[in-house]
């Protein structure tokens, strides 16, 4: 709503939907990976819930375009391709770092341990996808290799 007058001024408006980004530097990410690097990987909760994401460098690219390239306006969802469930992404996790995940993780710690933060953003179900991106070229499409990049291992 805050944008409507920039576009009935006939100014582009790119309103960037973004979903949980990825990056050692903070975050869930950050969170998740010690208790995966220890062994005790596993499904959070249900391990049903949907987890869309996109790795920092790629979503820094989503940011650049959405302001140089005059193709990009209105709502974009910046999100990587294909959702998965939590409890694929932390299988995903654990094989990239070479350690089990079997033990899950009850609902209840992460929210003790993560606070709203946790019921958000790893409790919460968030099956976001972005029709408007098909043409973008994401350096990471995968988690797989998002990851690896992330931990340096490619």
């Amino acid at each position: 709503a805050e944008t409507h007058s920039a576009k009935q001024a006939g100014i582009r408006v790119v309103n960037l939907r973004i979903v949980v980004f990825l990056t050692l530097l903070g975050g869930a990410l950050k969170k998740m990976v010690l208790p995966v690097k220890w062994g005790l990987g596993g499904k959070i909760g249900s391990g049903e819930q949907f987890f869309s994401w996109i790795l920092l460098d790629d979503l820094i690219g989503i940011i650049y375009h959405s302001i140089f390239d005059e193709k990009f306006a209105g709502p974009i969802n910046a999100v990587a391709p294909g959702t998965l469930s939590n409890a694929e992404f932390i299988k995903t996790l654990a094989r990239v770092l070479q350690r089990p995940a079997v033990i899950a993780v009850p609902a209840l710690f992460i929210k003790l341990l993560f606070g709203q933060m946790g019921e958000e953003t790893v409790l919460g179900s968030l099956n976001v996808k972005s029709r408007r991106l098909k043409n973008y070229d994401f350096l990471y499409p995968s988690l797989d290799m998002a990851l690896r990049a992330e931990f340096g291992l490619v």
